[in-house]
């Protein structure tokens, strides 16, 4: 491993790689250069052991540095941590995917929800986007109050006929059903199952004394060229969409405040850095570990929904149970940063703004990325996909023509 240490105008970077992957620590101080990157890290682990770890720039614009040890929310992210709660469960017989979602939660079966799948949960089929209820001021921080919400609401669509991405809701539905099948609340599980053995730094519900760390997030400045997606069309013009609704009908959610970093929002409010997302994914790229068996890991990692318009996003969309797969829109018009191209074999989870996490079993890579600096889009912008790129490349990779990358 060789040290890092670079002045840019946004600030010092600095941290450690193995030379084979200098072109990750090339495209990190690109974006820094001539990408407007604020502050970020890098982190990448192969065959279990870290071979990037890199980070740096400012916390806010201007602001102090950002060092080792800062987190920032990594909005959408969340879901894979979420996921993989209930797949550890299911591993341990105590979540049956393939079950009836009332076998566990009966209050939620009803109003046209009764044979809802709990895979359909995972998947986003389960026909609950989101809610039309106008949401109460806070009402992502009211745990109790979003899973009422939703065993009273009726579905957009009969469960399981299609999906449309789940990008709020997923917090309840499946962190409600991994709450019944553990007998402790989601955030806790993953506190006491994953981050806590790992070691790594990630919190479904932020302690205070961790606040000092957090980079407040930037958010994205509105992007022209995205004015006739079709996604931006229906959050603009259709007020009964999933679009419009997923992100208007938020109840005031403030993600920068102290009280929405406390709260358990396991679709979207998860404290970590690309440190700590790498380190979740890696044991999933090696096997894995002592989490999962490698039944369960090979089940995490297949295509369980796909489809031509996602109900939600409006794009064409890819999903394991829990997690996205490699999707490839560049040649959709008017739809800017709707992308993910990763490995065939590869699963994890976009975050809003261009976090990412995965792990990619086919060659025992994780790869985790965080920044505050938000940019416009449904999936990762040029940052993110530029370090995954470079990360690909720097084994071997040939090339991502296809819609993944290949040898």
């Amino acid at each position: 491993m060789e040290n890092f240490s670079r002045e840019t105008k946004a600030g010092t970077l600095e941290g450690t790689y193995d030379p084979k992957f200098k072109p990750v620590v090339d495209a990190f101080v690109e974006n820094f250069e001539t990408r407007d990157e604020v502050g970020a890290n890098a982190s990448i682990t192969l065959e279990g052991k870290t071979v990037v770890d890199i980070w740096g720039g400012k916390k806010a614009r201007g602001g102090e540095p950002w060092v080792k040890d800062t987190v920032s929310l990594v909005f959408s992210c969340t879901k894979g941590a979420t996921s993989l709660c209930a797949h550890m469960l299911a591993d341990r017989g105590k979540l049956d995917l393939d079950a009836k979602v009332a076998d566990y939660w009966p209050e939620y079966a009803k109003n046209g929800k009764e044979e809802t799948l709990v895979s359909m949960m995972l998947d986003h089929s389960a026909g609950q986007p989101h809610l039309r209820t106008k949401l109460k001021d806070g009402a992502y921080y009211d745990y109790d109050y979003m899973v009422k919400l939703l065993e009273e609401e009726e579905p957009f669509w009969k469960p399981g006929v299609r999906n449309g991405y789940h990008g709020v809701t997923l917090a309840w539905t499946v962190g409600e059903l991994v709450h019944r099948a553990a007998g402790k609340r989601m955030g806790k599980f993953f506190a006491d199952e994953v981050a806590k053995p790992l070691g790594i730094d990630f919190w479904i519900g932020t302690p205070e004394e961790i606040e000092p760390r957090v980079a407040p997030m930037i958010f994205a400045e509105p992007d022209p060229a995205a004015a006739g997606s079709k996604f931006t069309q229906a959050v603009m013009n259709d007020p009964t969409s999933p679009a419009h609704l997923f992100l208007l009908n938020s109840g005031n959610t403030d993600f920068n405040s102290r009280e929405c970093h406390a709260a358990e929002i396991g679709s979207a409010n998860g404290m970590t850095n690309g440190r700590g997302l790498a380190g979740m994914y890696q044991p999933l790229a090696n096997g894995g570990g002592n989490l999962v068996s490698k039944d369960t890991l090979a089940r995490m990692g297949r295509v369980a929904m796909a489809t031509h318009e996602d109900a939600t996003l409006l794009i064409p969309t890819r999903f394991a149970l829990g997690y996205m797969k490699s999707m490839d829109n560049r040649v959709l018009k008017s739809e800017p940063n709707s992308s993910c191209i990763m490995g065939d074999a590869a699963f994890g989870h976009v975050g809003m703004g261009g976090s990412l996490g995965f792990a990619d079993p086919e060659c025992k890579m994780s790869f985790g990325y965080n920044m505050n600096r938000m940019g416009f889009g449904i999936l990762l912008n040029d940052r993110g996909q530029a370090l995954v790129d470079a990360a690909y490349t720097s084994l071997g990779y040939r090339s991502n023509a296809s819609g993944v990358w290949a040898m």
